[in-house]
């Protein structure tokens, strides 16, 4: 990535409280380790944790959830144990709403549409293809989506998740022709300069797993022209 990435002096904190934190990831964050040995997204925010609140020894956090290295937007880490368990569960319950933004090239066929496929997930690749019918080690992947504006070149779509399935948003909007700006893995034709792809985890909603208040919280955009041709 040529854009500089996040750090403890740098993080984007959007809401904070006892139990959870939720930042704004930039591209080419990793939320948790992998084989590259880069430095996670979640050892960034013990460090800012640390920091803030002068702790000595481990910072105990825990991944709710991941979002794809290329992407941008919230992600949302637990502060507590007590907390964890709870927030893993309004994700398998399906009761956290997240809407999120994508810029495509190509218009899609409808102004807005539910896309309904089996998904088939490719280790060796780490790339997820898309069926219409279930093939074996499939699972079926619904998204909501709906043009929310027409730009110059492009157009901006709005998507709402009923699953959650590896590469899901890149691969169903692929499958209909309409990859993710950026998104070489995918069929767009050219990389974005940063090498990020066109995709940001816009807002996220949900009852406070502790103390059920209801949050509702917007990540901004990137700082990138065509981002800001977004703004509505």
């Amino acid at each position: 990535m040529s854009k500089v990435l996040s750090n403890k002096s740098n993080l984007q904190v959007l809401y904070e409280d006892n139990h959870i934190i939720i930042v704004n990831k930039r591209a080419g964050d990793i939320v948790q380790g992998d084989k590259t040995g880069d430095k996670p997204l979640s050892d960034i925010v013990k460090e800012f944790l640390a920091e803030k609140y002068n702790k000595q020894g481990n910072v105990y956090l825990g991944t709710v959830h991941r979002l794809d290295r290329p992407t941008t937007g919230l992600v949302i880490f637990s502060k507590t144990s007590k907390a964890l368990p709870r927030l893993n569960k309004l994700f398998v319950s399906k009761d956290i709403s997240k809407t999120y933004w994508a810029i495509v090239k190509n218009q899609p066929p409808k102004s807005k549409d539910t896309l309904i496929h089996w998904l088939k997930k490719n280790p060796k690749n780490n790339k997820s293809t898309a069926y219409y019918k279930e093939i074996k080690d499939s699972k079926k992947a619904i998204l909501h989506y709906s043009i929310i504006k027409k730009l110059d070149n492009y157009y901006l779509l709005e998507i709402n998740l009923e699953t959650g399935r590896h590469h899901q948003i890149r691969t169903q909007l692929a499958c209909i022709g309409c990859s993710i700006k950026g998104d070489l893995k995918y069929g767009f034709n050219r990389s974005n300069k940063d090498a990020s792809i066109s995709l940001h985890a816009r807002h996220i909603s949900f009852i406070h797993p502790v103390s059920k208040i209801e949050l509702n919280i917007t990540a901004p955009l990137p700082k990138d022209p065509i981002w800001d041709a977004c703004i509505i």
